[in-house]
């Protein structure tokens, strides 16, 4: 099996979960779309040092995460733009999903980026906390203490919600 096969069978079917992940991210269908299509391109580019039988999933929400937070550090956090209804073909998984779901994407979206990346990779990817400390660059105490503050974040404004 060629190089570009091996990649195709490993890499791509963890499109539509880095999709997921990088929505939740961002908060935008553009922004997820670009985001994924360059953590795939760039994984393509280095695939060759892949060593087969690792966590593929793990290794590109590692791109992913790397590409989004220095897109954030390039930004100065600049304000998003606005994306049209007709822009972009593809559906944030909110929209698919009924009104809890869109209010937990909503208060995702809301939550302090750290706190956000580390709730997502560890309960919608289900990473272990190792590879989110990996990925991430964190300690792996610093992932622990961020992904249980943000559940509690996340509780705290579910409670609000609820009144």
């Amino acid at each position: 099996m060629d190089l570009r096969q091996r990649f195709e069978a490993e890499a791509m079917p963890h499109l539509k979960p880095l999709f997921g992940a990088a929505y939740r991210m961002t908060g935008s269908v553009a922004d997820a779309e670009d985001l994924v299509q360059e953590t795939f391109l760039r994984a393509y580019r280095s695939f060759h040092r892949f060593a087969p039988g690792s966590n593929a999933k793990a290794w590109l929400l590692t791109i992913l995460h790397n590409l989004r937070t220095d897109r954030l550090r390039k930004s100065g956090r600049s304000p998003a733009l606005v994306e049209l209804p007709e822009d972009g073909p593809a559906v944030p998984p909110a929209q698919e999903r009924g009104t809890e779901a869109r209010d937990l994407e909503r208060l995702l979206q809301e939550m302090p980026e750290p706190f956000r990346s580390a709730v997502v990779l560890r309960d919608v990817q289900d990473l272990s906390y190792e590879e989110i400390a990996a990925a991430t660059e964190a300690p792996i105490g610093t992932v622990m203490s961020r992904i249980h503050r943000g559940r509690a974040l996340l509780r705290a404004a579910l409670r609000g919600s609820d009144r």
